[in-house]
C-alpha cells in the first residue's frame, strides 16, 4: 500500500473500494480531494461510468470534512445533490 492509500484509508467514510475508485479518477491523496472537492470528484466518479451511490457523495463531504456522512446535515445532503446535479448538466 501507498503511502497515499494509507492517508486516503484514514479519511473517515473511505474503505479500500472507495480509495480504488477515487485513484481511478485521479485522486491520490487528501490534498487531490480537497482541491477538487466532494461535487468534482463525485461527477468524475459518474463520468466514468463507474456505479455509485449518493452516499459516496456523502462519504467524500463526510472525508473532507472529517465526520461520518451520516451526520452530515439533511441540507447540506441536499446541496450536494444539487451541486452534482447543475455540475452533470453543465458538462454534458
Amino acid at each position: 500500500m501507498t503511502s497515499s492509500n494509507g492517508e486516503l484509508l484514514n479519511l473517515k467514510n473511505l474503505g479500500t473500494a472507495s480509495v480504488n475508485i477515487l485513484r481511478a479518477v485521479g485522486i491520490n491523496n487528501y490534498q487531490d480531494l480537497s482541491e477538487a472537492g466532494a461535487v468534482e470528484t463525485y461527477c468524475r466518479i459518474k463520468s466514468r461510468g463507474i456505479h455509485v451511490s449518493k452516499v459516496m457523495l456523502y462519504a467524500l463531504q463526510g472525508a473532507l470534512m472529517d465526520v461520518h456522512w451520516n451526520d452530515l446535515t439533511p441540507e447540506l445532503k441536499e446541496q450536494l445533490v444539487e451541486d452534482a446535479a447543475q455540475t452533470a448538466k453543465d458538462s454534458a
